[in-house]
């Protein structure tokens, strides 16, 4: 019993020793155990946010004990910092100065960087020696001005520069590294004398926009001088031209109303020369119409048939009253059919019209029909129309006669049997009767010379005939 006693006490006794040997990594650190040949890694986090398999729990048994005893590093899985304090470096011209550096780092792969360090502090000491070469390259290859002025174009630069080596420790910058501060170092005066000149340089920058801000001040105010200057003298400009421009209208109205006054006096002009005109044209009417009248005169005495004027009148009236009774039966025939509609209407008017325009065919045809038959009517219609011709020849033989430069010479009492005569001579018997009287006139002596002075170059009496009646048919033609 006593034996059992004491092999269970080893078993809880070795239980319990065990419990305080188990680990637990926290959220924040990876730690790396090795055991025998082989390295384990054990927290949340191993390399670029890949969640460890290995878990977060192991045992840390004594190195001393075989097979089980581990060795192990701890390292950080939040960020970390370096700064470099008034860290001592050089430009490309080899002026001193100094300058802080601040930078921010993590463990991205824990492996790696456990197999390169034993704790953090080393891993620190190794990154803090990287920046520093970092620094002291880059500054020595720029100049100071350009540092002061560029401070986080050199920061990005730094970080570029140890990104490859940070990489071989399992490390990776958090963010750029920041060049802090750049000041002279203990016996330098670089900076101080850098910043005296960036202050008079900025201070004659300041000076020169104040000059150049009052001189555009000035300009300003002299061109807002010459601008209402020139405003007034367009207002000027304006005011003239308004002058000129009434003083224009004022010139053309009164140029219109002298043209008005002389268009209307070419107008009244024109209107009394139209009534002369208009007079001297109705003077010439009359004298036509009187002329007429004359004419009507000598064809109203040639005229000896009146009655068949009468009867033409009376066929007139006949075809007149015919047409009145056609029209008359057509107004009837209309009042008759206008209950009976519009359409009957139009047909009884348009029927109407055409018997009104058949009408007078129809008079005609009844007169052609009637003349037919008639032969008496026949004989008159001819003689009427032998006494229009005989008119008219006898109008014309008076304006000819009228015209004709013949004097007439007679011894009776009675003038218009007297010119009935002459009028004989251009008759074929008056022809005749000359032409037998020349004969009768050229057998004598005297007579012969007379009729060479009318026939020049006469031998023959019968050629001389025909040379005079060839004289006298001229002068009948002109007659």
């Amino acid at each position: 019993m006593i034996g059992l006693g004491i092999v269970a006490l080893m078993v809880i006794a070795l239980g319990a020793y065990m419990l305080t040997l188990r680990v637990v990594v926290p959220t924040n650190e990876v730690h790396i155990v090795q055991r025998g040949n082989k390295t384990i890694s054990y927290g949340k986090v191993v390399k670029d946010g890949e969640e460890n398999i290995n878990g977060n729990v192991y045992y840390k048994f004594p190195e001393w004990m075989p097979y089980l005893g581990v060795t192990f590093t701890t390292l950080p899985l939040s960020v970390f910092s370096i700064k470099l304090e008034n860290y001592e470096a050089y430009d490309l011209d080899r002026l001193p100065f100094l300058v802080d550096i601040m930078a921010y780092f993590r463990v991205n792969d824990s492996n790696k960087a456990a197999s390169r360090i034993q704790n953090i502090i080393e891993l620190k000491d190794q990154i803090t020696n990287i920046v520093k070469g970092a620094v002291r390259s880059i500054m020595a290859n720029a100049k100071l001005e350009d540092i002061m002025s560029q401070r986080s174009t050199y920061g990005q630069q730094f970080t570029e520069s140890v990104r490859e080596q940070l990489k071989e420790w399992g490390v990776v910058a958090v963010k750029n590294i920041e060049l802090m501060d750049v000041r002279d170092s203990r016996d330098s005066q670089v900076i101080a004398n850098i910043m005296a000149k960036k202050s008079s340089e900025i201070e004659m920058q300041s000076r020169t926009e104040v000059a150049m801000n009052q001189k555009k001040a000035s300009e300003a105010e002299i061109e807002a001088r010459q601008a209402v200057q020139l405003k007034e003298e367009e207002a000027k400009q304006q005011v003239g031209m308004k002058q000129a421009i009434v003083a224009r209208e004022v010139g053309i109205a009164k140029e219109k109303a002298d043209q008005d006054i002389k268009e209307q006096a070419k107008i009244t002009k024109e209107k009394e020369m139209e009534v002369v005109k208009v007079a001297q044209l109705r003077q010439a009417e009359i004298n036509k119409e009187a002329n007429i009248v004359k004419a009507d005169e000598v064809k109203a005495v040639t005229i000896k048939n009146a009655e068949a004027n009468k009867e033409q009148i009376e066929l007139n009236a006949m075809a007149e009253k015919r047409q009145i009774e056609l029209k008359a039966e057509a107004d009837l025939a209309m009042s008759l059919k206008e209950a009976e509609g519009i359409e009957a209407k139009g047909k009884a008017e348009a029927e109407a019209k055409k018997l009104m325009e058949l009408a007078p065919v129809n008079a005609q045809i009844e007169l052609a029909r009637e003349i037919g038959d008639n032969q008496g009517y026949q004989n008159y219609l001819i003689q009427l129309e032998q006494i229009k011709a005989i008119c008219e020849v006898g109008i014309e033989q008076a304006k000819n006669l009228g015209k004709a430069d013949i004097k007439i010479n007679t011894m009776s009492n009675d003038v218009p049997s007297a010119i009935n005569k002459v009028t004989d001579i251009f008759s074929p018997q008056g022809g005749l009767n000359i032409a037998g009287a020349l004969e009768s006139l050229a057998s004598s002596p005297i007579g012969k010379s007379v009729i060479e002075k009318i026939v020049p170059n006469a031998k023959t009496s019968s050629k001389s005939q025909k040379e005079l009646l060839k004289n006298l048919d001229k002068i009948d033609t002109k007659l």
